[in-house]
């Protein structure tokens, strides 16, 4: 008998790995705000560019790595390749987690980097 307060097993330790891995990704600041425009709706390349204010290779640099993860599709439209996140899941886990962030810093006066321990 296992003590589950959550009443949930243990997930497998592959389904840790790979979850760990996705948070990884998630990790950096340009991958997050990728993330984040695309659970407001799909887009193309150049207009994610635009909205976060990267360069095209590095966006699309971005994109493959979430893709080959799984966290985005892409489909094409003719010349243009349209990415998308088809899983309502990683959408509300990208709007929750940002949200709640943003929310926080708009009704304290201490920066977002104080909210996960980084400065001081």
């Amino acid at each position: 008998m296992t003590d589950n307060a959550g009443g949930y097993d243990d997930p497998p330790a592959e389904v840790l790995t790979e979850a760990a891995a996705a948070f990884a990704l998630l990790a950096s600041s340009a991958r997050l705000h990728l993330m984040w425009a695309l659970s407001q709706g799909e887009s193309d390349v150049t207009h994610l560019a635009d909205r976060v204010g990267g360069a095209l290779p590095a966006v699309s640099q971005h994109l493959a790595k979430l893709k080959l993860a799984g966290l985005v599709r892409s489909r094409r439209e003719g010349r243009r390749q349209v990415y998308y996140i088809d899983d309502p899941d990683v959408v509300t886990l990208v709007r929750v987690m940002v949200g709640q962030l943003t929310a926080r810093a708009r009704h304290t006066a201490a920066p977002v980097r104080r909210l996960h321990g980084i400065g001081g």
